[in-house]
């Protein structure tokens, strides 16, 4: 069983802290704009590190965006080696994070089953209610498993004495 590397996570969330506060106030190529850092994956040696980003509202292209932040990441490395005091720091690779996307993609998908098991329904008419039929199909039920029951033992389902021509 591989063992939980506790460093690795504080590296990551200090990284993502950290590089969002320098995109957002030291990056000044206008390509990158306003953009969110959403995760950060460092690898078990710390050598490298996926950068996951989502630019805001949509408004630019991811691509362009991912290779502002490549071109920025020489930069952006020398910048966190000076404010996290490691003597390696991971090199950064920029990723355009799709998971929103992914959500979205799900939930429509979701959504119009939803909206096709409704039709199916509205095309087959409306189903009795539980309490409505239930209770009539459940005497009658009974009542053929009380026969099936009695016809076993030998007996009339009406009255419960043996039936006629049958050895008690």
């Amino acid at each position: 069983m591989p063992r939980e590397f506790h460093r690795s996570r504080r590296v990551e969330a200090e990284i993502q802290r950290l590089l969002a506060e320098l995109v957002r106030r030291e990056v000044k190529d206008p390509r990158v704009g306003a953009v969110t850092i959403t995760a950060v994956e460092v690898s078990r040696d710390l050598s490298h590190a996926k950068v996951y980003f989502l630019p805001f509202a949509g408004a630019r292209d991811q691509t362009a965006v991912g290779a502002a932040l490549g071109s920025a990441a020489g930069f952006l490395r020398v910048q966190l080696k000076r404010q996290l005091k490691m003597r390696h720091v991971p090199e950064l690779h920029f990723v355009a994070d799709e998971t929103i996307e992914h959500g979205a993609q799900l939930s429509a998908l979701i959504n119009s089953a939803v909206a096709h098991d409704a039709a199916q329904a509205a095309l087959r008419g409306p189903e009795p209610a539980a309490g409505e039929g239930a209770a009539e199909s459940a005497v009658a039920d009974h009542d053929e498993v009380g026969a099936s029951d009695a016809a076993e033992a030998g007996e009339s389902a009406v009255s419960g004495v043996p039936a006629p021509g049958r050895p008690s």
